[in-house]
C-alpha cells in the first residue's frame, strides 16, 4: 500500500485526504493551522509538524495550496519538501498555481529523480467529499497511470493535457469561463428581477433554455436563497482569475470578458466578500437594483 503525504487542508484538501483515508492509503498530513489535522486524525491519519515531515519517507506527496507564494515556501521554505527529496518520489500538486511555477517545480523535483504532476481539480467542495472530482494533469502518462489509484480514490474523471505545465494552463482557461459565467448569471438575474421578473421563474427558463450552464446549476437556487456559504470562495477566483489574465496577456490571446469578470470579482473582495461562496460576486448587482435577487420568491 502506498504511503501518501497530503499538504493543505483547506475547504478542498481536507475532504479528499478522507477519500484516500477511506480507501485504505496510509496518510500523513501536514497543515499550516494544525487545528485542521485533528479531525483526519480521528479517521486514522498522521500528523506532521511540517511539510518535510510530512514527505519524507512517503511514496507520492500531494499538495492542496492556495497560492504561488505559499507553494514556494512548501517547496523552498524552512523545513521545505525538496531538501530532502527522495528519488523515485512522486509529487502531485493539485494546487491553482501559475504554470510557469508549475514547470519550475517539475524541472527542480525531476533534477532530485522524482516525478511531478500538475493536476489541479474543479468540481468545488461537494465533488471533494463525494470524491467526484475532475482532475487535468499535466505530466508524464506513465505517471499518471502508476498513480491512477489514488486519482480515482480522489475524483470520477481523469484528463492527461499534456506535459508540465498544461495542467494548471487548462484549469486557469477553465476558471475563467467559471468566473465569466458566473457574472453572466448574477447580470442576467439582475436585468430580469429588477424589471419584474420572479427569479426563480428567469432561473427555470435559464436552466431550459439557451442560457444555461452548469454554474447556473450549481449557484442560481444559492443566489435566491441569498446562501454564500463558502464552496469555492469569491477570493480564490478573484485570484484565479488574476493568473488567469497574466496567462492570456503572456499569449498575447485578447480577453474582454475575462477583464470584466476579474473586475467584478474585485470589486465583491473590495466589499468584503472574499470569504463567501464565488456567487456572491452577485452581491454587487443587488446593490445597484435596490433588492436581493430572491426578495419577494
Amino acid at each position: 500500500m502506498k504511503h501518501i503525504g497530503f499538504i493543505g487542508l483547506g475547504t478542498m484538501g481536507a475532504p479528499m485526504a478522507s477519500n484516500l483515508l477511506r480507501s485504505g492509503f496510509e496518510v500523513t498530513v501536514y497543515n499550516r493551522t494544525a487545528e485542521k489535522c485533528k479531525p483526519l486524525e480521528q479517521e486514522g491519519a498522521k500528523t506532521a509538524a511540517t511539510p518535510q515531515a510530512a514527505a519524507e519517507g512517503k511514496d507520492v506527496i500531494i499538495t492542496m495550496i492556495s497560492n504561488d507564494d505559499s507553494i514556494r515556501e512548501v517547496f523552498h521554505g524552512d523545513h521545505g519538501i525538496l531538501a530532502t527529496l527522495q528519488p523515485g518520489t512522486t509529487i502531485i500538486d493539485s494546487s491553482t498555481i501559475s504554470p510557469g511555477l508549475a514547470k519550475e517545480i517539475a524541472a527542480e523535483v525531476e533534477a532530485r529523480g522524482g516525478s511531478f504532476l500538475d493536476a489541479p481539480v474543479t468540481g468545488s467542495k461537494p465533488a471533494a467529499i463525494d470524491g467526484t472530482l475532475v482532475f487535468m494533469v499535466g505530466g508524464h502518462a506513465e505517471v499518471i497511470e502508476k498513480h491512477r489509484d489514488l486519482f480515482d480514490s480522489m475524483g470520477r474523471l481523469l484528463l492527461h493535457m499534456g506535459a508540465n505545465g498544461s495542467g494548471a494552463v487548462a484549469k486557469l482557461a477553465h476558471n475563467a469561463m467559471v468566473g465569466i459565467h458566473n457574472v453572466a448569471l448574477a447580470e442576467g438575474f439582475s436585468i430580469a428581477v429588477k424589471s419584474g421578473v420572479p427569479a426563480d421563474k428567469f432561473l427555470e427558463l435559464v436552466k431550459n433554455g439557451s442560457a444555461g450552464s452548469k454554474q447556473a446549476e450549481l449557484k442560481g437556487q444559492k443566489i435566491i436563497d441569498n446562501d454564500f456559504s463558502n464552496q469555492f470562495s469569491l477570493a480564490l477566483m478573484l485570484k484565479d482569475l488574476k493568473l488567469a489574465s497574466s496567462l492570456s496577456d503572456s499569449t498575447g490571446v485578447p480577453s474582454p470578458m475575462l477583464g470584466v469578470a476579474k473586475s467584478m470579482f474585485q470589486a465583491g473582495f473590495n466589499h468584503g466578500y472574499g470569504d463567501e461562496d464565488l456567487s456572491a460576486v452577485v452581491k454587487s448587482y443587488e446593490d445597484w437594483i435596490g433588492r436581493k435577487i430572491g426578495e419577494g420568491n
